[in-house]
């Protein structure tokens, strides 16, 4: 790493030796701020964007729910599924949970891996962490479980346990989620990138911002957040309508505006 030049001296020539060491420095010096900007961004509205995801785990148990409506009534456990559904909504968790233990114990592939998450989720929502992490793990290595429901539960259980983890270990569970026409490209992308930070690779961490950023079937407000971090990390999201910037999107919070602007 070049040396900074004293304070009182003189002003280093244009094209000289000590005026490229001078500009060597500076950009280590703004490369260092924007990762920190980025990684302190992170930090500041991680835990909230966390707890938003878990809560939304209920929402999205629903939908696949739903999705597997005709084999679920065909196994007999639509009827039990849906009263667990509306008794989780009603706040009744101790009930459903019931009712999702004996799906979870006896129905087999979708109906099972909907039970399943939902457990995990509530859980998650008593505010058991280690006891949620614990649930989604065992989901991501159930071999009889749908893909789909292992790569989600997998990048459920790094994201609770993303402070505890070493980045490499992140890298390697999200690496092989974190690709475009996943249904969990964004999410795992977006842990996968600041383990890359955490790893001194901003590089990779930004070019994966920035592809998140510009794809359009990841969730508009995930898609604003990236662009944020992208352009922090001095990486352009490819925004081509600046109109479309926030429609239908939360607001971006004022560390990642001031991320980007520096």
């Amino acid at each position: 790493m070049a040396t900074r030049p004293p304070s009182d001296s003189p002003p280093p020539k244009p094209g000289s030796k000590e005026a490229a060491q001078q500009d060597v420095f500076l950009r280590e010096v703004d490369d260092a701020l924007r990762e920190e900007q980025v990684l302190n961004t992170f930090k500041r509205y991680g835990k909230p964007v966390g707890a938003a995801i878990a809560a939304g785990l209920l929402a999205l148990g629903g939908y696949l729910y739903w999705d597997h409506s005709d084999k679920l009534a065909k196994a007999g456990y639509s009827e039990r599924l849906t009263m667990a559904l509306d008794r989780i909504e009603a706040g009744q968790l101790a009930e459903a949970e019931k009712d999702l233990e004996v799906i979870a114990r006896e129905a087999k592939d979708g109906p099972r891996a909907v039970a399943l998450m939902q457990l995990a989720a509530i859980a998650a929502q008593k505010g058991d962490t280690a006891g949620a992490a614990t649930r989604f793990a065992a989901i991501a290595a159930d071999k009889d479980v749908p893909q789909v429901y292992r790569d989600l539960a997998t990048v459920r259980e790094v994201a609770i346990r993303f402070d505890t983890m070493k980045p490499e270990d992140v890298v390697a569970r999200l690496k092989p989620i974190a690709v475009p026409g996943n249904a969990y490209f964004g999410s795992a992308g977006e842990l996968l990138g600041m383990a890359y930070l955490e790893m001194g690779k901003p590089d990779e961490a930004g070019k994966l911002f920035a592809e998140i950023g510009k794809n359009e079937k990841v969730p508009g407000t995930l898609r604003s957040r990236m662009r944020q971090l992208a352009g922090g990390l001095g990486f352009d999201a490819g925004i081509e309508d600046p109109e479309l910037e926030g429609e239908g999107e939360g607001k971006p919070g004022p560390a990642a505006t001031d991320a980007a602007t520096q």
